[in-house]
């Protein structure tokens, strides 16, 4: 059976979600929210992607849908409230919240109210349980209708994190990524955003800009007996994108920890 996929934030994340998922036979697009985005101007940032380059299929706009590759059509909603899309007209069962807004239970529960069936915010949560594939992705047992698949850094870490603690133990570990430049950032020196973070002001075309980072924290969440184990900072360097990730830890086995 094919699950209808339905996008709410057509940015960065909920354009590559929707080109994944025009790849995958058992996964489709049937609706895109974004009360930001003219249809047109929606279908150009999808067609043309700096990073990822241009889409090779033909983007098309036919009324209030996008039809990609002439086959598959994608209705397009403008709806600041996600109470108010209608999700499930167009049979999205599964929601991908990547807006960066709604990242709480109550707050995505409104998907539910459309139709929506499960939903998955593609941001680390404050109370909604976090899977990672690969790690605790088993865990889930269909219950929960909102989920998270944390951040793109806590994917980085965990695995890593995983494969360590599963063969030797972790008793501790510090880790450093060194994170593409994002949207929250400037291009020329500048007040950040609450004027709070002075370094964040920066110019992210020349600088090397430290950074907090969540992800160590998030891993006690994805693998709990990590838990308070981890700490890390990002720095945020002039690149379109990368992850590369270093992770220290003690040298140290599971038959030392279960012996102290």
């Amino acid at each position: 059976m094919v699950a209808g996929i339905g996008i709410n934030g057509f940015g960065r994340i909920g354009r590559l979600v929707m080109r994944a998922a025009l790849d995958n036979p058992n996964a489709t697009v049937v609706a895109v929210n974004d009360p930001f985005l003219d249809i047109n101007y929606a279908a150009y940032q999808f067609k043309h992607d700096s990073v990822h380059g241009m889409y090779p299929g033909t983007v098309e706009v036919d009324g209030d849908s996008l039809v990609i590759d002439g086959k598959t059509t994608v209705k397009f909603f403008a709806e600041r409230d996600p109470a108010q899309i209608g999700w499930g007209a167009t049979g999205a069962d599964y929601v991908c919240e990547s807006t960066g807004i709604f990242t709480t239970i109550e707050k995505a529960s409104a998907h539910l109210k459309g139709g929506a069936k499960k939903v998955i915010i593609s941001a680390p949560s404050g109370d909604a349980p976090m899977y990672v594939m690969g790690v605790n992705h088993t865990n889930y047992d269909g219950s929960a209708d909102v989920v998270s698949n944390a951040s793109c850094t806590t994917n980085c870490l965990a695995p890593l994190a995983k494969v360590i603690n599963d063969k030797f133990g972790i008793e501790e570990g510090l880790m450093t990524t060194i994170h593409a430049a994002t949207a929250t950032q400037l291009v020329v020196d500048g007040p950040s955003k609450g004027g709070k973070d002075w370094r964040g002001g920066r110019s992210a075309l020349t600088n090397m800009i430290p950074a907090s980072t969540g992800a160590a924290k998030a891993v006690g969440k994805v693998i709990p007996e990590l838990n308070g184990k981890l700490t890390g900072m990002a720095v945020r360097v002039s690149a379109f994108t990368i992850l590369p990730l270093e992770f220290l830890c003690p040298h140290v086995f599971l038959i030392d920890i279960n012996s102290t």
